[in-house]
Order: structure tokens, then sequence, then C-alpha cells
């Protein structure tokens, strides 16, 4: 085993990441990277702040390029190191990033003819142009197949796969029409490693297609053509032609075949894992059992939990789904998030460049935020900037900032956004333990986690809790290096294989009591804030909210 090694694939928002590590110790001994080459960062936009795409061939020109930089660092790196060493491959990805294909299961943007429709692209996760096609969803479900919402959180949202197929269908009928189904980006990219595209040989992921497209055992899988046809008779007709398989990542979606082999330099015939989700994955790839909550802190952020599938389990209002297997086999795992919080700290630096580029960067707000103190600053945010994912999952949601004056600065105000992102991290967590799920310690990862330490201690002194730092930098690659190895026999389960391969790194951050009584006052403004702009039920008055940021502001600086 300690000559043995599996990769991760690993796609994000803006970039694929192949990962190479070594199943007897989980040592990560080369990894590359490769930016998409469409559109923006691989994000294809428009004028429509809703649209975000990318273009298919990035995906397997990514697989190719960061799989043979990753083996020729290897060489180099590992004495004695051969390609014929590595026996398997995990694969996850952003999702829901589902995209039509044809009658073979390949992209339909491979088709020239469609070459410049943006509706053949894959809608990628952060495409919210559904929005109005999720709230229908959501109103027909509500009403004729409650069972269906109870299992997603009681919504459904924009970010998901049939409210995108749905928006296609009515914005781009001709696209609809030509694709003969639709996939998910974490299982395309398996079955093109394995030439498994064809849909009599296609196996689909249970994470995503329980978490994003309702598909759940109880009632025969996905949801039934007859509520699919009162949406749209065509979108009743597309049921038939989804994937009649459904498996979690321990089990194989195929083996490499020759001619990937002979692109990557790999062996034929290893395993490749089902795909799935890349938080789901990261979950993975830090330890995640029951009792831990993994936070992946990114451009947005996605909290996992898990639970055995034999202990009783309430439905969780306002999460991201409850799937058997869609994280660890025989455990449920449970999936929550917030649609933006490094992007929202982007958007200061990047956008409104408080200072210019040096006096506004991530750097100098950090050093400036970190001489403040808890509500030393007066202000108060909410995190909604792209919408809310959990627990209120509404995309038509946005961004709030209060108690500003004229001598507010630009870190006092990076400050309170970071702040807020950890009210709704502290919301999430209030959630999960309200309906039974306990939280007894919470690991981060992702690069926020790993780079910020003003952003782990200001989540430590919000949430009361002790910030775990998972040893890997790269989880989600981890995660799947990890499944990859469950099904190449190299470790006979998860759990000895998470044993084996996954670790926390020894700095953890410890809660300020100071701050955190602080910061409880706030957060009880923050949900006033809360629940006043994002339920209908909230009835209340905020006119004491703006006077208690003052009150607390100016005990505070004395």
């Amino acid at each position: 085993m300690a000559n043995q090694y599996t990769i991760g694939l690993d796609y994000g928002t803006n970039s694929v990441r192949a990962l190479i590590v070594n199943v007897a110790n989980g040592a990560e001994v080369a990894a590359a990277v490769w930016t998409y080459a469409h559109g923006t960062q691989g994000v294809i936009l428009s004028r429509d702040p809703n649209l975000a795409r990318q273009h298919p061939l990035d995906y397997v020109n990514g697989a190719e390029i960061t799989i043979k930089q990753a083996l020729a660092t290897a060489k180099k790196s590992v004495k004695g190191f051969k390609p014929e060493q590595v026996i398997g491959i995990g694969v996850d990805t952003t999702g829901s990033t589902p995209l039509p294909v044809d009658a073979n299961g390949q992209p339909l943007a491979f088709n020239k003819k469609f070459a410049n429709n943006p509706a053949a692209l894959a809608w990628l996760w952060k495409d919210h142009t559904g929005v109005a096609e999720a709230a229908e969803i959501t109103a027909l479900a509500a009403k004729t197949r409650p069972q269906y919402l109870a299992k997603c959180g009681g919504i459904y949202s924009s970010e998901w796969f049939f409210s995108k197929i749905l928006k296609c269908l009515r914005v781009a009928p001709q696209v609809f029409d030509a694709a003969h189904s639709w996939i998910e980006l974490s299982d395309l990219v398996p079955a093109a490693l394995t030439g498994t595209l064809a849909p009599n040989q296609f196996t689909a992921g249970i994470c995503a297609a329980g978490h994003k497209a309702m598909f759940n055992a109880g009632w025969g899988g996905y949801p039934d053509a007859e509520f699919l046809s009162q949406l749209d008779p065509k979108l009743g007709a597309l049921r038939e032609r989804l994937p009649k398989k459904v498996r979690a990542v321990d089990t194989a979606a195929g083996t490499l075949t020759a001619e990937w082999a002979k692109k990557t330099g790999l062996t034929a015939g290893i395993p490749v894992a089902v795909g799935a989700f890349d938080a789901h994955t990261g979950a993975i790839g830090a330890g995640v059992k029951p009792g831990t909550l993994v936070k992946i802190i990114g451009t947005s952020t996605c909290d996992i939990s898990v639970r055995l599938n034999t202990a009783k389990l309430a439905d969780v209002p306002g999460v991201c789904g409850i799937v058997d297997g869609s994280v660890l086999p025989g455990y449920f795992g449970i999936e929550a998030g917030q649609s933006a919080v490094g992007d929202i700290f982007n958007w200061l630096v990047n956008y409104l460049q408080p200072g210019g580029d040096i006096a506004g960067s991530h750097e100098e707000l950090t050093k400036g935020a970190l001489k403040l103190q808890a509500g030393e600053s007066g202000l108060l945010a909410l995190d909604w900037n792209n919408g809310n994912r959990t627990i209120l999952v509404d995309q038509r949601l946005t961004g709030v900032l209060l108690g500003q004056t004229l001598y507010t600065t630009p870190a006092e105000i990076y400050r309170a956004l970071i702040e807020a992102t950890a009210f709704g991290a502290l919301t999430i967590i209030n959630r999960f333990e309200e309906y039974g799920v306990k939280i007894d310690e919470v690991v981060n990862c992702g690069g926020i986690a790993e780079k910020s330490p003003l952003v782990m201690q200001i989540y430590a002194d919000i949430t009361g809790r002790p910030m775990k730092i998972s040893r890997s930098a790269q989880t989600c690659a981890l995660g799947s290096a990890i499944a990859a190895a469950v099904i190449a026999g190299a470790h006979k389960n998860f759990a000895a294989a998470q044993k084996k391969m996954t670790g926390l790194k020894p700095k953890v951050y410890k809660p300020n009591p100071k701050a955190h009584a602080v910061y409880k006052e706030i957060y009880a403004l923050y949900k006033e804030l809360h629940d006043a702009f994002g339920t209908q039920e909230w009835n209340g008055n905020l006119f004491d909210v703006m006077k208690k940021l003052i009150e607390i502001r100016g005990r505070v600086r004395k």
C-alpha cells in the first residue's frame, strides 16, 4: 500500500485540480490546477446577473491537462514514482451544474449547431435564472407532493436541476427539444473517463440526484412523470430518459478507457468512482462523522453533517437535502450552506476597492479589521449578496449594511461582512440542532479557512465553538481520492480510509468569552433583520435595532 496512489479530480467554479494521494497515509504527493479556458475565470456571463454557464470542453480538457501535469510532478517529487502505481480515480464537481446531452450522452454544446447557444452549455451551480421556475416547482410540490419538499428543506431552489431544465424549456425550446437528456457535471466526468456516457451504460451519483433532483428510493426515484407533466408535458416525458442507475461513491462508474489511458499516461482498467459534489467529498476528506459539521468555506459555503441511516432523523426545514448515502454509505448526508461568503469579501475588494488597489486589498483591510473589537464598528450586515441558500432558500434576497456613519471605515465594513457570514453560519448550526442533529465539533476547510485567521477567530467568537481546520488544504480532492482508494480495494471501507488518510491541523481557534458575549447581543439583532426581511411570518418592530447597535458601540469603545 505504501507505493499505491489514487487521484482526486476536483472541478471548482473557476478551475479543475488533480491531486495524487498516497493511500497508506493520505500524503498529497503532487497536484496540478488548470483554469478553464472559456469565459471570465471559467464562467460565461451575460448582462443578466443571474446567468452563469460553463463550456463542457473545459471539463474534458481539464482532466487531461491536470492529470498529465500531476503525474509529471509526482515523478519529480517522489523517488521511484510510476503512473502504474495509481490504482483509481475519484471525481467531485460543483453542483447542481446540469447540461443537455444527445442520444449518445455527448454534451449538446459539442454540436456546431449549438456551439454559440448559452442554453446548450453547462448551467453552473450559481446560475439563478430559474427563480420563477423554482417557485413554481415548490408551489406544485407543496400542493400535490409535499414529501418531495420534506427531504430538500421545504423549498426547491433555483440553483437546482429541474429549475434550470424547466427554464431552458421555456427560453430555449430548440435546445431542450434537441437534448436526449440532462446530466450533472459530477456524472459527466466519470462517464467520460470510463466510456459509459451512453444511456444504457450510464451511472448517476446519488449525491447529485438526491440533493438537487429530488431522487428518493421511497417514491421510486426521480419525481413521477405525472408531477413533472403538470409543470410541462415535455418535462414529464424527460423523466423516462433520466438515469436508471443511481449509486453512491463506494461504487465504480466503470474503468478508465484505453483512450483516456493513452491521453494521460495512466493504466487502462483502473476503477473510477461514481461522482459526487465537492462539498460532500470535502466532508469525507475532512474526516466527517456523526456529530461533526464540516464547513467548506470558499466563494460560497457548504455545511455537511452525517447521521446513521438506522437512526430516526426529522426533516429539517431550510436545508439543501437529506439524502441516504450522499456523503458516506450507510449514513444520511445533510447539506446546508450560504450562497456567498468569499464572494462577498471579494465584492468589497474588487468592485468597490475602498482606498484603491493597495489600501483596499484583502491584506490591508484584514490588518485594519484585526484592530477592531466585537461591536466596535456599530455595523451589522446581512450575508445575502447572492441570495440565501440556508435556511430561507430565497435567491431574491439581497445584502444589507446597517449602521454606517460619515466616519465608517473600509476596515469596519470588511469586518462587518465577515461577521455577517458568521451569523449566517450560526443560524445554520442552530437549525441543525433544533431538529436533533447534534453538532459536537466544527471542522473547516477551503481557502478561507486556510488563509484567514481573522475569519476563523470571528467564526469562533460568534458561534461560541472552537474552529478546527482540516489537515489537508485540498479536502474535496482528497475526499475523491479516498473514494478511489475504497473502490480500488486499498481500504475495506470509508472509516478505515479516513482513519489513515485524513487529519486535523494542530491550530484550533477558540472563542474569546468577552467577544462572544457581545456577539450574542448583536446576533439577536441579526435575527431580527433576518426574519424581518426573509420571512413572511415575522411580525415585529425594528425601531430599536440601530439604537442598540449604537449602544453596543459606545459601550465597547469605552
